[in-house]
């Protein structure tokens, strides 16, 4: 049997097809009488709408396209789940690209993202937000900046705690120092003076921002910073553990406090350290940054900066729902303010002995 189209709808209803979009979209008024006519022919025939049809008229697919580097780390699944409950609420669904950049090199993973960008745009999506990858290099290349900006000349792109120095974009991020400065201030002020910092890449602006934070706070509070005590290469599990075996073979006294670069790498310490004979919070105090959901469920529980994972996703899709549907020109940076989480994690050093 041949679908009902929306042409046979406006001939049984003796209208154009221009009304009969209009009574579906809600976009104009029309007469009550025409637009009983037409809901009751609607609801006769069982018509549904043609998507692609409806895309022609409006000149939008309600699609967006979400870009991140590694859908197993858990910090990205809580970003994507504020970003979907926002745009649902706004009548939009997504591609989700996936990089993989847990299991591939970072130049596979930026040649996979330009994939990505030419496979969203050829699937006509409203607009495209990133998180992760290119946008987190502290020095990005300018092949690669201009790639994406050309991208956001022809549909809207917003990037989630990230950043391409050279070109505008609309931007959602965590004030990243802040929060490093004051995870580090928490110990500080429990009263530790011996405090490393492990985790992240040096390459990447995520790392560089929490390291400026808690040197900063270290700095004002008058104390050294160790250079052997920072150690940087990696966010996961495995690395947190290597970082705090690598301090502990050092040698000399050991640091009584610990901030990571994020809340994989300081479960990965917690785990070393209870290996290796000591006690969290009573021996080292270990603090993460990110607040993903395993870190109230650890034991002990993690203090760490929470990035509110939720609210940056929302916020993110809020914006690129304002550009896409009004083309409204919103503030192109939103800050959000980390919050600190305390647990069971840090406590006051011990006295050495």
């Amino acid at each position: 049997m041949k679908p009902v189209t929306v042409y046979d709808i406006a001939r049984e209803a003796n209208v154009s097809v221009a009304t009969v979009s209009r009574v579906l979209n809600n976009t104009a008024p029309v007469k009550a009488s025409t637009r009983e006519r037409i809901m009751n022919l609607i609801q006769k025939h069982q018509f549904q709408p043609n998507a692609l049809a409806r895309s022609l008229i409006k000149k939008e697919t309600g699609m967006i396209g979400i870009i991140l580097p590694d859908i197993t780390n858990p910090f990205f699944p809580e970003v994507l789940a504020g970003l979907e409950q926002e745009a649902r609420s706004n009548g939009y669904t997504f591609f989700l690209c996936d990089t993989g950049s847990s299991n591939q090199d970072h130049n596979v993973q930026y040649q996979r993202e330009s994939e990505y960008l030419n496979i969203l745009m050829e699937k006509q999506v409203d607009g495209i937000i990133m998180i992760g990858g290119r946008i987190d290099l502290a020095k990005c290349s300018r092949e690669m900046v201009k790639e994406v900006a050309e991208v956001n000349k022809r549909l809207p792109v917003v990037l989630i705690n990230g950043n391409l120095p050279g070109a505008k974009f609309h931007r959602v991020i965590v004030d990243e120092i802040s929060g490093a400065k004051r995870a580090t201030e928490h110990l500080i002020g429990l009263g530790h003076k011996d405090i490393a910092f492990i985790g992240g890449y040096k390459q990447m602006s995520n790392t560089v921002q929490r390291l400026e934070g808690f040197c900063l706070a270290m700095e004002q509070a008058g104390m050294p910073v160790r250079e052997d005590w920072i150690i940087t290469g990696g966010f996961s599990v495995d690395a947190g553990k290597a970082f705090l075996n690598a301090l502990l073979a050092m040698g000399g006294p050991r640091p009584t406090a610990i901030v990571c670069a994020n809340d994989l790498s300081a479960i990965g310490a917690i785990k070393a350290a209870v290996k290796s004979g000591l006690r969290v919070p009573d021996d080292l105090s270990v603090i993460g940054f990110d607040d993903i959901p395993l870190a109230a469920n650890v034991i002990p529980e993690l203090t760490t900066m929470s990035l509110k994972c939720l609210e940056l996703g929302r916020t993110a899709a809020s914006i690129l729902h304002l550009l896409i549907s009004r083309g409204e020109d919103t503030n192109e940076l939103t800050t959000l303010q980390p919050e600190l989480v305390v647990r069971e994690s840090t406590a006051p050093p011990r006295a050495r002995g």
